[in-house]
């Protein structure tokens, strides 16, 4: 117990003593100074969004899957945030108004219905160049798919929404408005199972527009992509009333996703990729009265509900761009089509400058990246820290490195730290496997890396850069429903090592497998712990494109994870809803779900306690059950009673994973879709821990030492330095008096003097030793802090006023004091001590050239912190 807590209760009349234990959330005073740092990679994610500025071949935007939105000035070579301070980062479109392209329009919500998508929260507009924003409706839109902004009116836009990818709903549809997003109308719209996934005005005379519907739903086990409400409408009055297209040459029959786009070089040639059994690329001639099918290039028609979209060139009406797993240029109309050398694969968005159209630049699943020459070259995308990351693990070696996969890509391996300043491209590697599922380090060689990805599994030896298939099930299930495996796998089949014995490493399929040679054999070590309803594991895709792939298999196990202080206890979680427990390695297991866990729940993490075998945390994603409520759960007795563990977080904080500390019991953090969460008192209640973090998805978490790292799934990994304060907080703490943290033992490493903070990298930690102190108001007076060696004597003397006499000229800048570089506000300050004694006092009259000497770096050893503030000292070693 703190000492003023000791003072505290002594005070309280004997009566009181049994009062109940202290509960509820801490003052964020108490800890806002703590501050999250990106350490990358600087390497792209998913984007879907871009635009431009015409005639203008530097200044470009784009849209990040759930990065935010990002600007350059300099075509592409470095990208500024300018979306970061939103509550939601998932970019759907973004449209430029013609006529004044200040006004920027952002719809949130991707529309390319994969998996791992996340919601949006409306549309969002800017009339500054993206300085502020402020949401302008559509809330419950979900996921936006384009936006079209009249070409002489910046408030006249459309908006296709694509609504609720899991389930129906009404908002969605063609949305309409003529005042700048103030107020809205729906002007086109089929049923609650039918959004609308494109439309756009004809640049040479805005009354007429044409506009896609689509009818889809994706499932936990199923993607439906096509239906009597998908279809081609037309508008000729300036998107208020519209006229389904069919015939004239139009596929029939059942359709699929469609994308509409009129070219500029020539108004009555109109393109059209339509989603069909007879689809593909469909032109007309004159101004849509009839059509022609001018290509069935498989290229151009694979995963339809993925890519299907098309770009007129605004030059030449003979050249058409398609987006697929390839960038495809025609020059003939769109008859035949020919690969460009654009970076990465699967693209999805080409803005293409109306006034140079050897200006554009593509979004893909690596980020965005421009061209000037026609698509001969392209802008780097190694430089957009937008990572989707599933799963976070960490090394022991120094500094340690985080490892995860990120999607769309490859798994990596990160440094937490550099002595060149900065964490760029040289500290990280890929290393062994894929873009989805875990990575794990071996803890006693983090050379050796075992790693999966579907029902791949790899290990690699970054020494002899052999990487070697240990797979448990070695097959090749692509184009196969889940029914007709011996064993269902998802996209991230949990995967752990144990703790207690390293060499023993357990997989997650519909049963458990365990290796204890590296992998060379496995065997099972549970029944089926899933529902294995056949209903459920059928082809996925259709009624016209079948897309059989692992993220739609079902009846699988989802959370795996073994007790930290008991060996062979085993907890297991699945896609469908149902949680068992081990205590023996798998000899027997049991059914623990808890019983008021709504049916087809997604056991998302489990957390074992660190300080008693009986207690557990479980996260659970209802998401694709079109539920974002919040859910968690903890147990006390082994599985027998569950209780929800919940209050405080918000509708939409979808929860992906709750995690212990392993030094201070009660204390959780929880990562979900709008961020990360902390609970001082077991659960009983969460609040933000963002400190200025974009609210970007965490999707799993972990506390190594005194750092609290994560994976988002949209920005990479982060880390919050340091976090022993929040150890030594108690449920309910309010800042009543000045207060100062003991601080972590500090390490004394190389902090360049000059660092290139304009590169695209990510962050060192702070150049120093923390030290953490409250106020509980702002200090009338100085505040100081002295440094003391084990002899007692000061080596340092920081202040947070200025010396009271004014520098002569010639003389030394005086930081004997450092005057006025220590922070002195009311609640939670950090210093950075940069490890130096006080500088040495200048010999009068004495002339420096370029820069005053420093004191020295003070040696390894036992020192001591003093802070004096308000007329109160307090100290900590």
């Amino acid at each position: 117990m703190r000492l003023r807590h000791l003072l505290l209760a002594l005070a309280i009349p004997l009566p009181l003593l049994a009062a109940a234990p202290l509960s509820g959330p801490v003052a964020p005073s108490l800890f806002s100074a703590l501050a999250w740092r990106d350490i990358g990679p600087f390497r792209g994610g998913r984007a879907l969004a871009a635009a431009g500025i015409p005639g203008n071949g530097q200044l470009f935007y784009m849209g990040a899957a759930a990065g935010g939105v990002w600007r350059t000035d300099n075509a592409g070579a470095t990208w500024q945030p300018i979306f970061d301070a939103e509550p939601n980062l998932s970019i759907g479109a973004i449209a430029l108004a013609p006529s004044n392209p200040d006004i920027i329009y952002v719809g949130t919500g991707e529309g390319a219905l994969r998996g791992d998508i996340t919601y949006g929260a409306g549309l969002y507009k800017s009339t500054d160049a993206g300085k502020t924003w402020h949401v302008i409706g559509l809330k419950d839109t979900r996921q936006i798919g384009a936006i079209a902004v009249d070409p002489h009116n910046p408030d006249i836009l459309l908006v296709a929404a694509i609504g609720h990818a899991f389930g129906p709903n009404a908002e969605r549809g063609i949305f309409r408005s003529q005042d700048g997003g103030r107020s809205w109308t729906r002007t086109l719209f089929e049923n609650p199972d039918t959004g609308a996934i494109d439309v756009t005005f004809d640049p040479h005379d805005p009354r007429i527009a044409y506009a896609a519907l689509w009818q889809v739903r994706r499932q936990p086990w199923n993607f439906s992509s096509g239906g009597p409400g998908s279809g081609l409408y037309r508008s000729t009055d300036n998107g208020r009333s519209w006229t389904r297209l069919s015939g004239h040459g139009l596929p029939t029959g059942t359709l699929g996703r469609i994308d509409v786009s009129i070219s500029r070089a020539d108004p009555a040639r109109i393109f059209a990729m339509i989603e069909a059994k007879n689809g593909g690329l469909f032109r007309s001639d004159d101004a849509g009265q009839t059509w022609q099918r001018v290509s069935q290039d498989g290229r151009l028609r694979q995963r339809a509900w993925y890519f299907s979209k098309i770009f007129a060139d605004p030059r030449d009406k003979n050249t058409v761009y398609a987006v697929n797993t390839g960038l495809l240029r025609s020059r003939d109309g769109g008859r035949t089509f020919h690969l460009l050398p654009a970076p990465h694969g699967d693209h999805h968005f080409l803005w293409i400058d109306p006034t140079n159209n050897h200006h554009m630049i593509d979004t893909n699943d690596g980020g965005a990246s421009i061209s000037l020459d026609d698509g001969k070259t392209w802008s780097t995308e190694n430089n957009q820290p937008t990572a989707a990351i599933y799963h976070i693990a960490a090394d022991n070696q120094f500094p340690y490195h985080l490892y995860g996969a990120q999607q769309d890509n490859s798994n990596l391996a990160i440094a937490t730290y550099d002595d060149q300043g900065i964490i760029d491209q040289t500290d990280w590697y890929q290393a062994g496997g894929g873009e989805c599922g875990f990575v794990l380090p071996d803890p006693t060689n983090p050379d050796i890396i075992v790693s999966d990805s579907e029902n791949s599994i790899s290990r690699f030896d970054r020494h002899s850069q052999q990487s070697q298939d240990i797979s448990a099930y070695p097959i090749d299930a692509s184009g196969h429903p889940a029914r007709e495996l011996k064993y269902r796998f998802n996209w991230t089949s949990p995967m752990f090592r144990s703790r207690h014995d390293p060499r023993a490493i357990y997989l997650g399929y519909n049963v458990v497998f365990k290796t204890t040679d590296q992998g060379n054999s496995w065997h099972i070590i549970s029944p089926d712990l899933t529902r294995d309803d056949i209903s459920k594991q059928g082809p996925s895709g259709g009624p016209i494109t079948k897309d059989i792939t692992s993220v739609e298999y079902y009846d699988t196990l989802f959370a795996l994870a073994e007790s930290p202080i008991r060996q062979g206890q085993i907890w297991a979680g699945s896609d469908d809803g149902l949680v068992h427990l081990t205590d023996n390695d798998g000899a027997t297991w049991r059914d623990v779900t808890p019983r008021a866990l709504p049916a087809w729940s997604a056991i998302s993490m489990i957390e074992p306690s660190h300080f008693n075998p009986r207690t557990a945390y479980i996260a659970v994603d209802r998401h694709k059950l079109d539920d974002i409520s919040p859910y968690a759960y903890k147990t006390t007795d082994a599985g027998a009673t569950w209780v929800p563990i919940v209050h405080g977080l918000p509708q939409g904080a979808i929860v992906h994973a709750v995690r212990e500390d392993p030094v201070k019991p009660g204390l959780l953090f929880a990562g979900t879709e709008r961020g990360v969460f902390v609970s001082f008192d077991d659960g009983a209640d969460w609040q933000s821990l963002q400190r200025g973090m974009p609210v970007s998805p965490v999707h799993d978490l972990l506390i190594h030492g005194p750092d609290l790292a994560i994976a988002t799934h949209g920005r990479g990994f982060w880390i919050l330095d340091d976090i022993t304060p929040l150890r030594q907080l108690t449920p309910g703490e309010k800042p009543t008096t000045t207060l100062l943290y003991t601080p972590e033992p500090a390490l004394r490493l190389h902090y360049p003097d000059d660092v290139d903070s304009h590169r695209p990298a990510g962050q060192n930690p702070p150049r120093g030793a923390l030290i953490d102190y409250v106020l509980p108001a702002k200090p009338r007076g100085p505040v100081t802090v002295d440094i003391l060696d084990s002899s007692g004597a000061i080596v340092r003397h920081l202040s947070s006023v200025a010396p009271p006499r004014a520098r002569q000229p010639g003389e030394w800048p005086d930081r004997v004091v450092d005057a006025g570089t220590i922070p002195a506000r009311a609640g939670m300050n950090r210093l950075v001590w940069d490890l130096r004694y006080n500088d040495p006092v200048q010999i009068p009259g004495a002339i420096y050239s370029d820069q005053a000497p420093r004191g020295p770096l003070a040696p390894p050893g036992q020192y001591t912190v003093r802070l004096t503030a308000q007329g109160k000292t307090l100290e900590a070693p």
